[in-house]
């Protein structure tokens, strides 16, 4: 079965597999709490798609991180493969 270019991911699935969340859970929690925008619109949905070129606004405890999706994996990705998920946004 030959593989298909993937372009677009569950957002919780996303914010696992970039390390912004240690479970789906976690970034469902994430999400439904109102942590996470769409390029500058508030998501209620764990389920909403991501594609590239989104920019991600995530709120976390200590910390505010707003990240252009680049990339997509299919699994957890260890922290230096995360380069090739995102880049970071600057002001």
């Amino acid at each position: 079965m030959a593989e298909q270019a993937v372009d677009a991911q569950r957002l919780d699935k996303w914010l696992c597999y970039a390390r912004f969340a240690k479970t789906r859970t976690v970034a469902q929690s994430l999400v439904e709490g109102g942590k996470v925008r769409i390029n500058r619109e508030t998501v209620k949905s764990s389920s909403r798609m991501v594609r590239a070129d989104d920019v991600l606004t995530i709120r976390l405890s200590r910390d505010v991180k707003v990240v252009r999706v680049i990339g997509f994996a299919d699994r957890r990705v260890s922290p230096p493969e995360t380069a090739t998920l995102y880049e970071a946004v600057t002001g």
